[in-house]
């Protein structure tokens, strides 16, 4: 079974959310996602067939691509997305009990929380990074005043987050990004445009290079 690779998230600290998509649009998507240099997708819990899906995506991009699964809010969801293949898991809210399963396993979590003490529970119980959900709610100064007395924090900031206010959340201590439709427009899926989705892609990927 392939694993996380940490090098390739650190590299691109982009998770990108799959939630809602057709076998065909995942290939789709998951083919421009590689070749624009993007790594690491979540393929949530509450798409249909989403156990499937993410079994077929891990056994076919799990060596180039960190598959995961998202929006697992039990114990029980845990452990069916790992038997299905999924190399880290993502929650939208803060469960303690799955943060330390996860431990256990070696699986890498991003949990959600919002509140400081939701954010510094997630933290201390060992999260990979906490997601700040839904951050486009709060803005970049709350990531800001979040860092400031707590600069240990890894922050993933998702939810209200795109290209135009990448660089404000990044400037304020965000450690990486969750992006969702502002990723993965509908008007490039629905048309199966992937040459397109590439080049939309690529724009995201260049994000984290320039900044070296």
């Amino acid at each position: 079974m392939n694993t996380f690779s940490k090098d390739r998230f650190q590299q691109m600290p982009i998770i990108g959310i799959l939630r809602g998509y057709s076998p065909d649009e995942t290939n789709g998507i998951l083919g421009a996602y590689r070749a624009a240099g993007l790594s690491t997708l979540e393929i949530t819990m509450n798409t249909p067939n989403a156990l499937h899906l993410i079994k077929e995506t891990a056994q076919k991009y799990g060596s180039d691509l960190n598959i995961g699964a998202g929006t697992v809010c039990s114990l029980n969801d845990l452990e069916k997305a790992v038997a299905a293949g999924a190399q880290f898991v993502v929650t939208p809210i803060l469960d303690l009990d799955i943060i330390k399963r996860c431990c256990e396993m070696g699986i890498p979590v991003f949990p959600g929380a919002y509140t400081p003490t939701e954010i510094f529970r997630a933290w201390d119980a060992g999260a990979t990074m906490v997601k700040v959900f839904p951050a486009g709610q709060l803005g970049p100064d709350y990531i800001r005043q979040l860092k400031a007395p707590l600069d240990q924090l890894r922050l993933l900031p998702t939810g209200g987050v795109g290209f135009n206010n990448m660089e404000a959340f990044m400037e304020a201590g965000a450690d990486g990004f969750g992006l969702g439709s502002s990723l993965f427009p509908d008007r490039f899926v629905k048309a199966k445009n992937w040459q397109a989705l590439q080049g939309h892609f690529k724009k995201f990927a260049d994000f984290f290079p320039s900044r070296a």
